[in-house]
């Protein structure tokens, strides 16, 4: 459920507002990290990760609070990159390798989102996965 903060008025009121995680600082600091971006038509999704490949950060379209077709929306991804960028800088990343998968309407999004708040790219490899032949056709209709 969450902590809870209590915040007192002068006029003897209390007020219970549910209190928002700040942001910790990091135990270690990794200078380069990769972004992962899965954009699909329904959602993006876009992950920081550390060299090795452990995540770091993640956020979506759908955990910002966006529902039904608005989560496919270049804006909700723009929002995503932004978002993630503030998480990536608490672990010091200063530099990221993108690895686009997908052929949502986000994907360019989520990295222009990202590069505004001054975390450089040092390149972009699209690993969308591409069916050499597709999946096995039915068989024909005996009529």
């Amino acid at each position: 459920m969450g902590k809870k903060r209590i915040i007192e008025k002068s006029g003897g009121e209390m007020k219970v507002d549910r209190a928002k995680r700040p942001l910790k600082s990091a135990k270690k600091k990794y200078p380069v990290g990769n972004l992962a971006i899965h954009a699909t038509y329904n959602n993006t999704k876009a992950t920081v990760t550390n060299p090795k490949g452990g995540a770091l950060a993640w956020s979506s379209c759908g955990s910002l609070g966006f529902r039904g077709a608005k989560k496919g929306t270049p804006f909700a991804a723009a929002k995503v990159g932004e978002i993630l960028a503030e998480k990536a800088a608490v672990f010091g990343v200063k530099d990221v390798n993108v690895i686009v998968k997908g052929v949502g309407s986000g994907r360019e999004s989520v990295i222009r989102g990202f590069t505004s708040t001054g975390i450089n790219i040092l390149s972009i490899k699209d690993q969308t996965p591409v069916p050499h032949n597709g999946p096995r056709a039915r068989k024909p209709r005996r009529v």
